[in-house]
């Protein structure tokens, strides 16, 4: 499964939240609501999620191994760079 694409849009909020991002994989497949994230040290990539009745949150979409996070992470964080 390849990245053929990433849509970013940047967020001027004043927070945390800088960008949001949309990932399509072999021009079929598409995830939207990633979001990058400004840390006290580093940007995060964080998957979109949901919250549950009882408070706690859980990702709608997420890669199952770390080597696809990685690449995802990765492709989004050059493209927020890029712009």
């Amino acid at each position: 499964m390849e990245i053929t694409e990433i849509q970013l849009r940047r967020m001027d909020t004043g927070n945390k939240m800088k960008a949001l991002a949309a990932v399509i994989f072999d021009d079929s497949f598409i995830i939207h609501d990633i979001r990058v994230i400004e840390n006290e040290d580093r940007m995060l990539v964080v998957m979109p999620s949901r919250k549950y009745p009882d408070g706690s949150f859980g990702d709608i979409a997420h890669p199952l191994n770390s080597d696809m996070r990685q690449r995802i992470e990765q492709a989004v964080l050059n493209e927020y760079q890029k712009k």
